[in-house]
C-alpha cells in the first residue's frame, strides 16, 4: 500500500474519445439540459402564478421540478463542460461531493413520487375527508420527509466511501461520479459498501416504492368499483402521468443499484444513468403536462396576459410618438 501513489483526481473518460463525437454529444446533451431547466422552470412560475393550482397535487409537482432542476444540475454543467475540456478530471473531493448531491436528489425525487402517489390515494380513495388529510402542513412535512430520507441515503453510502483508498488507475469509465464506478477504483476491500449499498437502495427504495404500491392498489380498486365509465377514466387520468414518471425512475435506478456484477456493462451502465440522471428530469415536466388540461390552461392564460402586456405597451409607446 505504502509503494502505490495516492490518487488525488479522478480522469472522466465520458460516453466517447472520438472528438466530433464529443461535439455532438455536447450539442445533444445541451438541448437536453436546456428543456430540463425550461420546462421544470415554467412549471414551477406556473403553479406559482395560478392560484387556481394552489392544492397539494400541484404542490408536490412544483417540488418534484425543483428536485429534477437540482438532479440534473449535479451532473449535467460538469458534464458538458467535459465534452470541450483536453482534461477530463475531477478532484477525489469534488468526485464523492457530486456522488452525495446525486443520491440525495435521487433519494428525494423517489420519496416526493410516494407522497405524490399519496395524494392521489388520499384524493380518490377518501375525498370527503381529503382537505384534513392532506392539509399544508402535512404536505410540508412530506416534502420536508422526503429530502431528510435523501440525505441519509447519501450520508450513509459517503460516509463509507470516505473510508476508501485510491491508487492506480483513476479512470472512471463514466460521464459522472455514480457510486458503483466508484467502488471499482478502491484498492481497498469494498465489500462493506456494496452491502451498504445494496441495503440501502432496497431499504430506502423498496419503503418508497411499497408506499406508491399499496398506494395504488387502493386507487385501482377504488377505480374499478366507480360505475360510470366516465369517471374511472377521469380518476385514471389524474394517476397516469405519475406512474408513467415512477416507472421511468425505479425500473432503470433499481436495475443499475442491484443488478450483481455478473451482468455489469459498461455501455448497459451509461445507458442505464442516461435514462435515470438525465432523461427522467427532462420528460417529467413533459410527461405530467401532456395530459394535464389545468396546468396548460394556466398556461395559455399566462401567455395571454403576457402578450396582451406587449400589445398594450406596444400602442402606449406608438400614441406617444404620435
Amino acid at each position: 500500500m505504502k509503494n502505490q501513489t495516492t490518487v488525488t483526481e479522478f480522469i472522466l473518460l465520458g460516453l466517447s474519445s472520438d472528438p466530433q463525437m464529443q461535439i455532438f454529444f455536447f450539442l445533444l446533451f445541451l438541448v437536453i439540459y436546456l428543456i430540463t431547466l425550461g420546462g421544470n422552470i415554467v412549471i414551477m412560475v406556473v403553479i406559482r402564478a395560478d392560484s387556481h393550482l394552489h392544492t397539494p397535487m400541484y404542490f408536490f409537482l412544483f417540488h418534484l421540478s425543483f428536485v429534477d432542476i437540482c438532479y440534473s444540475s449535479v451532473t449535467m454543467p460538469k458534464m458538458l463542460m467535459k465534452f470541450l475540456a483536453e482534461h477530463k478530471t475531477i478532484s477525489v473531493k469534488g468526485c464523492i461531493a457530486q456522488m452525495f448531491l446525486f443520491i440525495l436528489s435521487v433519494g428525494a425525487e423517489i420519496f416526493i413520487l410516494s407522497a405524490m402517489a399519496y395524494d392521489r390515494y388520499a384524493a380518490i380513495c377518501d375525498p370527503l375527508h381529503y382537505v384534513q388529510t392532506m392539509s399544508k402542513g402535512i404536505c410540508v412535512q412530506l416534502v420536508c420527509g422526503a429530502w431528510t430520507m435523501g440525505f441519509f441515503y447519501a450520508l450513509l453510502n459517503t460516509v463509507f466511501t470516505l473510508k476508501l483508498y485510491f491508487c492506480r488507475p483513476n479512470q472512471i469509465n463514466h460521464f459522472s461520479c455514480e457510486l458503483p464506478p466508484l467502488l471499482q477504483l478502491s484498492c481497498t476491500d469494498t465489500l462493506t459498501n456494496q452491502v451498504v449499498l445494496l441495503t440501502s437502495a432496497v431499504v430506502f427504495g423498496l419503503s418508497s416504492f411499497l408506499l406508491t404500491l399499496i398506494s395504488y392498489i387502493h386507487i385501482i380498486s377504488t377505480i374499478l368499483r366507480i360505475r360510470s365509465a366516465e369517471g374511472r377514466h377521469k380518476a385514471f387520468s389524474t394517476c397516469s402521468s405519475h406512474l408513467i414518471v415512477v416507472g421511468l425512475l425505479y425500473v432503470t435506478g433499481f436495475l443499475q443499484y442491484t443488478k450483481p456484477n455478473s451482468v455489469s456493462s459498461v455501455v448497459l451502465d451509461k445507458m442505464f444513468s442516461i435514462q435515470y440522471s438525465i432523461l427522467t428530469p427532462m420528460l417529467n415536466p413533459i410527461v405530467c403536462t401532456l395530459k394535464n388540461k389545468e396546468v396548460k390552461t394556466a398556461l395559455r392564460n399566462i401567455l395571454g396576459k403576457f402578450s396582451f402586456s406587449n400589445s398594450f405597451l406596444s400602442l402606449s409607446n406608438k400614441s406617444l410618438l404620435t
